[in-house]
């Protein structure tokens, strides 16, 4: 089978490595190949037009043989021109190959060939190494059109953006509440299954989430991170140093609908709903009173 046809329109060879390796067999069962003789010209064609144009989470895709790393007493391929087809990408070391054992290759066993050059980390593909990369750099090039906030991933923006486009594309099955991120969909629905799967080392009071598990242990470790920069108050958690913060800025976000009075709590602003509603929640089990 002549490969050429198959190659005058790369387009659909773009889609990924599956119709690469497609081609590869195709032409491993041509007349050419089943008679034992080696191709040995160089596919400069696949190089340029396909490698270059894959995304970047595909760019260091490798196909290995079987015995790539077997002894040197390993046998010999039957058909050495099966070995000599290599494709490299000119921007890295990987490389496909293909022999009896089309289809294997490195991400599947975890390998990661690219290093940072800063700190050492290692990773399976060059784009995400490109990612982590801008930790070190500072390097921000993804720019929200409507706040102009900068962000180091595509992933990063499109998540912020739906700040501003009011898309919540995660949908609860149970009670239909929606959410911008599949994480914070998740942990939802752990109001529903009951599921808490963060639990205390010392207590086993168990928890939804990891960060409500953290602020728990701080009343075992006596723990308070968050100190005032007024008066040196400290805290246990953000949210109570923010709140805290609010006596000496004398903010005081919540107002009343019914008379306008403003408080910084919301918890405040609900007891004093309740003046206006008659609202009296707390009952006593001996008399029955409400308060």
């Amino acid at each position: 089978m002549d490969p050429s046809p198959l190659l005058s329109n790369p387009s659909p060879l773009l889609r990924g490595s599956k119709l690469l390796l497609q081609l590869v067999l195709e032409y491993r069962k041509s007349p050419k190949m089943s008679s034992g003789i080696a191709f040995e010209e160089p596919v400069p064609y696949i190089d340029k037009n396909i490698m270059k144009s894959l995304p970047e989470e595909q760019e260091e895709i490798m196909i290995k043989d079987e015995d790539l790393h077997s002894s040197e007493n390993s046998k010999e391929p039957e058909n050495p021109g099966l070995s000599s087809l290599t494709l490299l990408y000119p921007d890295s070391e990987k490389c496909l190959r293909t022999n009896a054992s089309l289809g294997k290759h490195r991400v599947h066993v975890g390998e990661k060939l690219f290093t940072c050059s800063e700190c050492g980390k290692c990773f399976k593909t060059k784009g995400v190494l490109n990612k982590h990369e801008r930790i070190h750099t500072g390097e921000k090039p993804f720019a929200c059109s409507e706040c102009r906030k900068c962000f180091r991933t595509k992933d990063e923006l499109t998540l912020h953006e739906r700040i501003h486009t009011g898309e919540k594309p995660f949908a609860c099955s149970e009670c239909e509440k929606c959410f911008r991120t599949k994480t914070a969909l998740t942990v939802h629905e752990r109001i529903h299954t009951g599921v808490k799967p963060f639990a205390c080392s010392e207590c086993e009071k168990c928890f939804t989430t990891s960060g409500d598990l953290t602020k728990h242990e701080r009343s075992h470790t006596g723990e308070k991170p968050f100190a005032c920069s007024e008066c040196e108050n400290c805290f246990k958690t953000k949210g109570d140093l923010t709140v805290h913060e609010r006596i000496h800025t004398g903010e005081r976000l919540f107002a009343c609908s019914e008379c306008g009075k403003c408080f910084r709590r919301k918890d405040e602003l609900i007891m004093h709903e309740r003046i206006h509603t008659g609202e009296k929640p707390f009952a006593c089990s001996e008399c029955r009173k409400c308060f």
